[in-house]
């Protein structure tokens, strides 16, 4: 799992098996991150809608989560308004974070038994990604 900033350079990485589920992934992410600051809002698409995570990133670290509602949304729970959810366009800097790290061989199939030698690998790739973004 990989968050971004605004800029749409990777901030934090997590590697996790594939069976849990990517909303329980996201406070382990959060305190991965390689930054001073917590970001003001995570973007994130419908599998992110969940009001208990949702309150937990607020309360915690003060972090708005912007995800559109899902279709089976309980009776009495307020969806969001419109005004958050135009920050949702801006998502594809985030879907262009994963791309860049599928040109790296090493990142795209674990060929790694252990997870620390692989996460090393996805570091890697990400300092690679800031250092040929960055402008000096």
């Amino acid at each position: 799992m990989v968050i971004g900033d605004a800029s749409g350079l990777p901030v934090s990485a997590v590697v996790a098996s594939a069976s849990p589920h990517e909303i329980t992934l996201v406070e382990k992410t959060v305190d991965e991150m390689w930054t001073a600051n917590f970001p003001k809002r995570l973007i994130g698409d419908k599998a992110y809608d969940s009001d208990k995570h949702d309150a937990l990133l607020k309360n915690s670290c003060g972090i708005e989560l912007i995800a559109p509602n899902r279709r089976n949304i309980k009776a009495g729970t307020k969806p969001q308004d419109g005004r958050p959810l135009r920050r949702y366009k801006r998502r594809w800097m985030i879907e262009r974070i994963n791309a860049w790290l599928q040109n790296f061989r090493r990142v795209t199939i674990r060929w790694d038994y252990k997870a620390i030698n692989y996460s090393g690998f996805v570091h890697l790739a990400c300092l690679s990604i800031i250092i040929r973004n960055i402008n000096f």
